[in-house]
C-alpha cells in the first residue's frame, strides 16, 4: 500500500489465529505491480508501487468463550515500531462486533456470530500517522468469513404431511415425498447433508434415505380391515454419521376405496304385510344389500329377476341409503290374489375389473309380499262418466245409468246420492237404489252448457264407507233463440249522402250453437220492403249493408229514420226477428264527418246515449219531487195564520236580525219610522216592555204610500199590543208585517202566454234557420211539419 503524503511502503500482514486446529491459513506473497512517482526539491524521484491481495479472514460461529476472539493482524512496513503508526477499522461490525488494536494491529470479535445470519463481512482498514492523523497508506477492504459448524437440525417445513393411497395396491407404490431442509453451510463439511429413515410404519412403508419418498412396503393392504396408518420419519445430517442432528415428522396415510367387495344379502329371505288399500306409487317394502366398499364402490342396482308380480311391483334404489324401495304399480285386491312372491337381484353399479376374480358382484333374494284385506269403499265400473241430454228435455227424463259394487266379500248394498255442492241449483236426481240420472228442472244450454256433478255411492252395511264418481253431463243445443241485432248501432246519414251509397253494415249474433255454424239471412219486413229512402243488402256471409236509394235528405224536413230489419236463422225450425235500425240525419263536414244531428243527437254526439239520458232525467224528477217534499213540510211546521178572514190575500214577512239590543235605556238601536207610518196615535193602557227596541224596516217604499185599511191597521195594533204585554216571552222583539198585493195593475197582464190564442201578425218561422239550439222556440212558434214518422 502507498502512502500518497509521506510515500512510505507499509505492509498488511495477514496472520492465521494460532489456537483453532485444523483450520490454516495460506501466507500470500506480496508482489509489486507498480510504482509510485512523487516530485520534490531535488528533482523527480521515481518509486514502484505495489498492492495487495488479500486471503479472507475466518472466525468460527458460535464461539462461547470469555475472551474476545482473535481474528487476525493488520501490519504497515511503515510501522517500525516507533509508536508513529496507528491502525483504523471501517466497515460492517466496526466497533461494534470486530475491534482492532490501534498500536499492534489485532483484530478480535467481541460478540458471538451465528453463520446462519449474516455468513461474512466486509470492513475497510486504514495506517495512519497518529500525530497528524494523516493517512500513511492507502484504505484498503477486506472480508471476515464466518466458518460454520454444526448447529442447526434438519427442518421438515410442510410437514406434518397427509396422503392417500388406493387400497391393495403393489409393493413400491410411490405415497408421498417428504423433504427436510438445514440451515447450515451446504458447502462446507457434511452438516447439511441428510438422510432419511422410518421410524414408525414398517412393516407398511418405506423410506428411500437421500430422497424422502415414501412407498408401500407390503401387498394387499384392506381397507376394510384398517384404514389408517402413522408413519414417524426422521432426517439426519452429517450423512447420518454419529454426532449428527436430526428432526423428525409425522405422515398420516388414509388407504381409499376400491371396488374389491361384492354386496351381498344378509338373509335370503323376506317377507312383508300389504294392506290392498295402498295408492298405486306407494312403496310397501324396503330392501338392502351389504357391501364394505363406500362411495361410488357401494353403488347398487336393484331389479325383479322372477317371481308372480313382475307388472304389479317395481324396485328402484335409493341414491341416499341404497336401499332397494319396493313400490306398488297397480291396485292390489285380496279377493283376488293374497299373496305375490318376488326373487330380487342386487348388483353394484361400479365394477373394477382388477377383482372379478374375487366373485361375482351380485347376490340374490326372496320376497314375499302378503295382502291384507282391508273394508273398501264402493267402486263405481268406471270412475268417470259422460252423459248426453238435449236442452228441450222435460223434467223427469233418464239421461243414464252408473253402477257401484263393494269390492269385499260382504257385498253390501248401495245406496247413490248426488253431492249437491256440485248441483247447487238442482237441475238432476238420481234415484238412491238404480243409479238412475234424470233432469229435475229444465235445462238451458245458454246458461250452462256442461254440468259436472260427483256422485257418491254409500255402503248400506256401513255408511262410513263411502265411493265417489264423477259424471260430465252435456247439454245439447237446439234453436231456440232468434238471432239479434250483434251491437245497439248509431247510423248517420249526411245530408249530403248520394244515391247508393252504404251508410251501415250490420251483422247478427244468436246465442244457439248450432254444429254446421251460423248461417243469417238479412232483409226487410214487408212494410219497409218499398220505402223510397232506403234498401237492404245481403252479403251473404252473415253480415248486411244498408244503402241509400235518393239522396236530398234533410234534417229540417225528417231527423230520424226508423228501418226495420228482418234477421233469420238457417235452424230447425228457423227463428227470426225484427230489429229496428235508427238512422239519423246530420249535418257533416266536407269528410262525411258528422256535425250536427239536431238536438236529441247532438247530445248523443256528446257522448250521451239514451239510457244516459233517461237516467239524467229520472235524477232531475226524484230531486223535484224531494223539494217539493221538504217544501210540504215545512209549511206544516208553521203556526196557523194569525189572520183569520181567509179571504184576505195577505202575505207574511218575517224579518230576523241580529242586534242583541242595549236594554231598557236605549231607544236608538232600532228604527221604529214602520210603526209610525201607520198613523195610529193610541196610548196603551197597561204596562209596555222596554227592554228592547226593534229595528224595523220600512214597509213601504216612499214612492208609494201605505194603503189606508182600517182593518189592517186594527190587527197591527192588536198585534204590537199582545207583544208587549206577554211578559213571558223571550227577551227580544218578534216583528210581522203584512201588506196587500192590490187589485192590479193599470196596464193590466203584460204577459205573452196567451199570444198564441190571439190573431198576431209575427211570421216566426225565420227560427227553424238559426240552428238545433233554436229548435224548441221554432217548434213552439213556428209552423214546421217535422217530426219522427216511420219510413212506409
Amino acid at each position: 500500500m502507498v502512502d500518497n503524503a509521506g510515500g512510505w511502503w507499509t505492509t498488511l500482514l495477514l496472520e492465521s489465529f494460532p489456537g483453532c486446529s485444523g483450520l490454516t491459513l495460506n501466507s500470500v506473497p506480496l508482489h509489486q505491480v507498480g510504482m509510485y512517482q512523487r516530485s520534490g526539491e531535488g528533482g523527480t524521484h521515481h518509486r514502484q508501487r505495489r498492492s495487495w491481495v488479500w486471503n479472507q479472514f475466518f472466525v468460527l460461529e458460535e464461539y462461547m468463550g470469555d475472551e474476545p476472539l482473535y481474528v487476525g493482524k493488520l501490519h504497515s512496513d511503515v510501522d517500525k515500531g516507533e509508536g508513529q503508526v496507528k491502525y483504523v477499522l471501517n466497515g460492517e461490525g466496526a466497533t461494534s462486533i470486530f475491534t482492532i488494536d490501534e498500536n499492534t494491529g489485532d483484530i478480535h470479535a467481541t460478540k458471538r456470530l451465528d453463520r446462519e445470519e449474516q455468513p461474512y463481512y466486509t470492513l475497510r482498514a486504514q495506517a495512519r500517522h497518529r500525530h497528524t492523523n494523516l493517512p500513511v497508506e492507502p484504505e484498503s477492504e477486506f472480508v471476515i468469513k464466518v466458518q460454520d459448524i454444526n448447529d442447526n437440525e434438519p427442518k421438515f417445513l410442510d410437514g406434518p404431511y397427509s396422503a392417500r393411497v388406493p387400497e391393495m395396491s403393489p409393493v413400491g407404490t410411490s405415497v408421498v415425498t417428504v423433504v427436510a431442509t438445514d440451515a447450515d453451510d451446504p458447502t462446507y463439511g457434511n452438516s447439511a447433508r441428510v438422510v432419511y429413515s422410518i421410524l414408525e410404519g414398517q412393516p407398511y412403508f418405506s423410506v428411500e434415505p437421500r430422497t424422502g419418498v415414501v412407498r408401500t412396503a407390503l401387498p394387499n393392504m384392506d381397507r376394510e380391515a384398517r384404514e389408517q396408518y402413522l408413519l414417524v420419519i426422521q432426517a439426519k445430517d452429517m450423512v447420518g454419521q454419529m454426532g449428527g442432528l436430526s428432526g423428525t415428522t409425522s405422515v398420516t396415510v388414509t388407504l381409499t376405496d376400491v371396488n374389491d367387495n361384492p354386496p351381498h344379502f344378509s338373509r335370503k329371505s323376506y317377507q312383508f304385510s300389504v294392506p290392498e288399500s295402498l295408492p298405486v306409487a306407494t312403496t310397501v317394502a324396503k330392501i338392502k344389500a351389504l357391501d364394505s366398499d363406500v362411495g361410488p364402490n357401494a353403488e347398487m342396482e336393484y331389479r325383479i329377476v322372477d317371481g308372480d308380480g313382475l307388472g304389479l311391483f317395481r324396485i328402484t334404489p335409493d341414491p341416499d341409503t341404497q336401499e332397494g324401495l319396493i313400490t306398488l304399480q297397480k291396485g292390489l285386491d285380496f279377493e283376488t290374489k293374497s299373496s305375490y312372491t318376488l326373487r330380487v337381484e342386487a348388483s353394484n353399479r361400479n365394477i373394477d375389473l382388477r377383482f372379478l376374480s374375487l366373485g361375482p358382484f351380485s347376490d340374490t333374494a326372496t320376497v314375499r309380499l302378503n295382502v291384507q284385506n282391508v273394508d273398501e269403499p264402493p267402486v263405481f265400473s268406471s270412475p268417470f262418466s259422460k252423459m248426453v241430454i238435449s236442452e228441450e228435455a222435460t223434467v223427469g227424463t233418464t239421461i243414464g245409468t252408473i253402477f257401484a259394487h263393494d269390492p269385499d266379500s260382504t257385498n253390501s248394498p248401495i245406496r247413490y246420492s248426488i253431492d249437491r255442492n256440485t248441483d247447487l241449483e238442482r237441475f238432476f236426481n238420481i234415484d238412491a237404489t238404480t243409479g238412475v240420472i234424470s233432469t229435475a228442472k229444465p235445462l238451458d244450454r245458454e246458461v250452462n252448457a256442461v254440468h259436472n256433478i260427483t256422485i257418491f255411492a254409500t255402503e248400506i252395511l256401513d255408511p262410513l264407507q263411502v265411493g265417489k264418481g264423477v259424471v260430465l253431463i252435456t247439454v245439447t243445443d237446439i234453436n231456440d233463440n232468434a238471432p239479434v241485432f250483434a251491437i245497439e248501432y248509431e247510423t248517420y246519414l249526411c245530408e249530403s249522402a248520394r244515391p247508393g251509397q252504404v251508410i251501415e253494415t250490420i251483422s247478427a249474433v244468436d246465442r244457439d250453437q248450432p254444429q254446421s255454424g251460423h248461417r243469417f239471412f238479412f232483409s226487410l219486413t214487408a212494410e219497409a220492403a218499398g220505402n223510397l229512402n232506403f234498401t237492404l243488402r245481403d252479403n251473404k256471409d252473415n253480415t248486411a249493408s244498408v244503402l241509400t236509394k235518393r239522396g236530398g235528405f234533410q234534417r229540417r224536413h225528417q231527423n230520424v229514420y226508423r228501418l226495420p230489419v228482418l234477421i233469420m236463422d238457417n235452424g230447425s225450425p228457423a227463428l227470426s226477428s225484427t230489429n229496428t235500425l235508427s238512422i239519423r240525419v246530420c249535418d257533416c263536414d266536407p269528410d262525411g264527418i258528422p256535425q250536427s244531428c239536431g238536438s236529441e243527437n247532438s247530445m248523443l254526439s256528446a257522448g250521451l246515449s239514451t239510457g244516459a239520458l233517461i237516467a239524467i232525467l229520472a235524477c232531475i224528477l226524484t230531486l223535484l219531487v224531494l223539494v217539493l217534499l221538504i217544501i210540504t213540510m215545512q209549511r206544516r211546521r208553521k203556526k196557523e195564520p194569525l189572520i183569520l178572514d181567509e179571504e184576505r190575500d195577505v202575505r207574511e214577512n218575517i224579518v230576523r236580525y241580529d242586534d242583541e239590543g242595549g236594554g231598557e235605556e236605549d231607544t236608538e238601536a232600532f228604527d221604529m219610522v214602520a210603526l209610525r207610518n201607520l198613523n195610529v196615535v193610541r196610548e196603551s193602557g197597561s204596562k209596555n216592555r222596554r227592554d228592547v227596541t226593534p229595528e224595523v224596516p220600512t214597509l213601504f217604499s216612499s214612492s208609494r204610500p201605505p194603503p189606508d185599511n182600517g182593518i189592517f191597521r186594527e190587527f197591527i195594533w192588536d198585534r204590537l199590543k199582545e207583544a208587549d204585554v206577554d211578559l213571558s216571552a223571550p227577551p227580544y222583539d218578534s216583528l210581522q208585517t203584512y201588506a196587500f198585493e192590490g187589485s192590479g195593475s193599470a196596464a193590466e197582464s203584460l204577459s205573452s202566454l196567451d199570444s198564441l190564442s190571439m190573431d198576431s201578425e209575427q211570421n216566426y218561422d225565420y227560427l227553424s234557420d238559426w240552428g238545433p239550439r233554436f229548435k224548441k222556440l221554432a217548434d213552439l212558434y213556428g209552423h214546421s211539419d217535422g217530426g219522427n214518422l216511420f219510413v212506409s
